[in-house]
């Protein structure tokens, strides 16, 4: 006979008005025997605004415990207990605990289940006005510029839309950031504080978005980036054939892998994208930048 476990369940909450709440959300936060919560004052004040009483163990799981109260969650699950895991907004697991969780429930071979709910993600794509028919979720960017600059060097010749989050002090650094590693004609919007009272979707090229958000944004954030564009080989200059070699390095890549990957991308014979890192380099040691430039 199969043993019998309890169900992990991963339910979705608003991500600002409440009346988006799933209505399955307040019958599973009735029925659980266990409710684990990112913020348990958060959780108290969407009961409250449900409507509804937990009648089951309220425990908190956030970023800091995540890693020692997994166990003890999949241990109540495994004796039968059903978990119902709510994060601050949106869905769990989604830059937000429970990964670890499910993972080790999965393992466990214990039944994982949704409540769907809203997603800051796919409202901020709908609303957006960009493609969205193949995207990528790249979450948060690192805090620190180096390692944020290298993270978008990886996927600057992604021709999926992009979609981000970021926290409002962080904002205009990280567009001016995209700004130079995408370029600051590429199209975006910034998505602040969705289904909130002070909704707002600014778009516009990056280097324009940079520029406004200098003064200072406030709210939840998502940012929305166009993919990169479609390019043939006739369209690629010997510019963007050196500005293409310098991610791939920056990226860690050796040179003449670099230059290998490039062309092969182009549909260009090696040569032609050497000279073309060759020239800029002599261009740059006899400029008055001094070897500073692309190469």
């Amino acid at each position: 006979m199969s043993r019998v476990t309890g169900t992990l369940v991963l339910a979705g909450t608003p991500i600002g008005d409440i009346a988006d709440a799933p209505p399955r959300l307040a019958a599973e936060l009735e029925r659980a025997d266990i409710v684990a919560a990112e913020d348990t004052r958060r959780l108290r004040g969407l009961t409250r605004a449900l409507g509804i009483h937990t009648t089951g163990r309220v425990v908190s799981y956030f970023e800091g415990n995540e890693s020692a109260r997994t166990p003890e969650l999949v241990e109540a699950l495994a004796g039968g207990a059903r978990v119902l895991l709510v994060t601050d907004a949106g869905m769990p697991s989604v830059s937000d605990p429970g990964y670890r969780l499910v993972a080790a429930a999965v393992e466990q071979d214990i039944k994982v289940t949704a409540v769907p709910g809203p997603s800051a993600v796919l409202t901020a794509l709908a609303l957006s006005g960009l493609p969205v028919d193949r995207f990528c979720f790249e979450g948060f960017l690192p805090r620190k510029a180096g390692e944020r600059l290298g993270r978008l060097r990886e996927v600057a010749d992604e021709r999926r839309t992009l979609v981000y989050f970021e926290a409002p002090h962080r904002l205009d650094d990280t567009l001016a950031a995209m700004a130079e590693v995408f370029g600051a004609d590429r199209r975006a919007a910034v998505c602040r504080e969705l289904t909130k009272t002070y909704e707002e979707v600014k778009r516009g090229p990056l280097g324009e978005l940079a520029d406004w958000a200098k003064d200072g944004v406030r709210g939840e954030i998502t940012v929305v980036v166009e993919g990169a564009p479609e390019t043939g080989p006739a369209e690629l200059d010997a510019e963007e054939l050196v500005r293409r070699v310098r991610v791939r390095e920056e990226a860690g890549e050796r040179r003449k892998e670099a230059i290998a990957a490039v062309a092969a991308e182009a549909g260009l014979p090696k040569r032609e994208v050497f000279d073309a890192v060759v020239a800029a380099k002599n261009a740059d040691a006899s400029g008055p930048g001094n070897g500073k430039g692309l190469i």
